[in-house]
């Protein structure tokens, strides 16, 4: 795929409500038209800031991996391999679909709590999405220092890939980078990035102006992402600074651009509407393809596919 070259581009947040037993509505930053996918990351979610009942029933997913990071909160786990995990703000859930795996996520006790994360999936390329499915769960994670042009040096966890040097023990299929950034109220810092691939900067918290590392003055300034959306560098970049006056918390994507047009509907990636048609069937026919999630007697079943022929996501950012 030819690199798109250095830019900044503003990705609003669009509000989804999942509806049904779920109750919660969620804010969507990617995919966006013309922009499926910042290396293989191919979808974001906040639910959050929010009190809720979290009540996720069993559903499928095939070709992705999930990237569950929560801010606040707890929730359950369980999937089809028995996996049975309580996670917490600092740990990070990741399961990997392969060729299918159904989980279920619940918020605990019967009342509305504080609930707040980032869901995010990660396009699984050919010669890993239909491998056996996988699951597992980090409670702690490396983090790297970033040097401050001015105030105090910032801190960045790295939850997946790699960093500065510093790289998560989370498994990866691609060239990638995940990581939260907090930075100090009052500083400016610089965040080294690998030119060959693009990155975008997500606002969680804060205010946050994000520049062009660099250009030493006002000139190359970028912006500032918006509400839990996203601000598209591109690539061919080695470094950005982010500065905030009262303190910003920001996460980073980034990877090597995919390689392949993706089609994605409802929880499925494939390459193909025959992909995802038989994975329609495979779940609402309960074939065994997906294995079934202890402690369940409920699933959500697979909305209708739609009349038309689904095609590839197409980018023209």
């Amino acid at each position: 795929m030819t690199r798109p070259g250095p830019m900044a581009l503003t990705l609003e947040a669009r509000e989804v409500p999942l509806g049904g037993l779920r109750a919660m509505k969620v804010r969507r930053s990617l995919p966006q038209r013309g922009l499926p996918t910042i290396g293989a990351w191919c979808f974001l979610d906040r639910f959050g800031p929010q009190e809720a009942v979290m009540r996720v029933e069993p559903h499928p997913h095939i070709g992705l991996q999930t990237v569950t990071w929560p801010l606040v909160g707890e929730v359950r786990h369980r999937d089809g391999l028995g996996s049975d995990v309580v996670l917490r703000r600092g740990a990070l859930n990741l399961m990997t679909s392969g060729h299918g795996i159904a989980h279920s996520e619940y918020s605990l006790g019967e009342d509305p709590a504080p609930l707040d994360a980032l869901q995010l999936w990660v396009a699984l390329p050919e010669e890993a999405r239909h491998s056996a499915p996988g699951f597992e769960t980090h409670a702690s994670l490396p983090t790297v220092g970033l040097r401050a042009l001015r105030g105090d040096d910032a801190v960045a966890t790295v939850i997946m890939g790699v960093l500065a040097g510093v790289e998560s023990p989370a498994t990866t299929y691609t060239p990638i980078v995940g990581a939260e950034i907090a930075i100090p109220a009052g500083s400016t810092v610089r965040v080294p990035l690998n030119p060959e691939w693009e990155h975008g900067v997500v606002a969680v918290s804060g205010d946050i102006e994000v520049a062009d590392g660099t250009v030493a003055d006002t000139t190359g300034t970028l912006g500032a992402p918006p509400p839990d959306g996203i601000l598209y560098l591109g690539t061919d970049r080695t470094e950005i600074t982010l500065s905030s006056a009262a303190g910003a918390t920001v996460a980073l994507l980034g990877g090597e651009p995919f390689p392949d047009a993706l089609v994605m509907w409802w929880n499925f990636v494939g390459r193909t509407h025959d992909e995802i048609v038989a994975a329609w069937h495979d779940w609402n026919g309960r074939t065994g393809r997906f294995a079934e999630v202890p402690g369940h007697d409920t699933r959500i079943p697979a909305p209708p596919m739609p009349e038309v022929r689904l095609t590839p996501r197409m980018r023209t950012a």
